[in-house]
């Protein structure tokens, strides 16, 4: 962690909804006058897409699991390195993971190829990370430790299912078997490294449909925001002046004492809220440091 070169991540599991949250924290910069150094996790997978097909081919012939959740399909040690050099010294070095030919064409690459790895341009206010493994800890590589806030997204596992099913059938171009079949291939990684991260985030945004999604694996659509509410646990609630959130966050309520209940249709206003004063906070940190 570091006063003079913060860093801000969000973690969470492949459709959860991280890139919404993302687009918060860019208004948030934007309007605060803020340059941040934006880091995709997808970034740090160990394979491209040729390669993770190989892998994960070898990995059935053994009666092993690769994924995109787990120590073997990423490298940790890199999230770790940029972690600690931004920390140290605002710099460090990442990529990009080129997903389709719009983002492929400016580096005249096939989609599924990374970008050659380049230090991060100085200058920037804070690092942010947006992905899979902000809050990755294991027992040779800790990222965790030099976040400066870490926020989960956590949609309850049969919604995550659902918007999963959704994108990449509608988006990538997937059978809806051949997701389904990677979402059981991913469970053991899963439950080892993306969910024990949710116990190291500074709050966690759950969304909670208040809709039937017993059965994800037919379900014809994705449940709105205003037929969800929003689940907001705060690591440490003292920090935080939660009288003023439920003033502020009409139809919100306190489950427990560090939980705040809220319509799902609120989600970005509760974001601003109260997203914008710690990150403001941040900033004054640095600048003073």
């Amino acid at each position: 962690m570091s006063d003079k070169h913060p860093i801000i991540a969000v973690t969470g599991s492949s459709g959860a909804g991280t890139t919404t949250v993302k687009h918060a924290f860019s208004d948030i910069f934007r309007r605060n006058g803020m340059k941040a150094a934006v880091v995709e996790g997808d970034s740090f997978h160990r394979y491209d897409r040729k390669g993770m097909k190989v892998a994960i081919e070898e990995a059935t012939k053994q009666g092993k699991t690769i994924s995109h959740f787990g120590a073997d399909g990423n490298v940790f040690d890199k999230i770790e390195d940029l972690f600690r050099s931004y920390s140290e010294s605002g710099s460090g070095q990442t990529r990009l993971y080129l997903h389709n030919e719009e983002e492929a064409a400016p580096f005249n690459q096939e989609p599924g190829t990374f970008t050659p790895w380049k230090d991060i341009e100085p200058g920037s206010d804070l690092l942010f990370y947006e992905g899979l493994h902000g809050g990755v800890k294991t027992d040779e590589v800790d990222a965790a430790r030099w976040v400066d806030l870490l926020i989960g997204v956590v949609p309850i596992v049969n919604l995550e299912w659902i918007q999963k099913i959704h994108r990449d059938t509608a988006t990538r171009g997937y059978s809806a078997e051949a997701v389904t079949d990677t979402i059981l291939r991913r469970m053991p990684d899963y439950v080892k490294f993306i969910t024990p991260q949710f116990s190291r985030t500074d709050i966690n945004f759950q969304r909670v449909p208040v809709v039937d999604t017993s059965n994800p694996f037919i379900s014809r659509d994705i449940p709105t925001p205003d037929e969800s509410f929003i689940i907001i646990r705060f690591r440490h609630p003292e920090h935080h002046d939660l009288p003023y959130y439920l003033q502020m966050l009409n139809g919100s309520w306190m489950s427990r004492p560090n939980t705040i209940v809220l319509p799902g249709g609120k989600m970005g206003l509760a974001m601003e809220i109260i997203l914008t004063p710690i990150i403001l906070n941040i900033l004054e940190k640095k600048n003073a440091g």
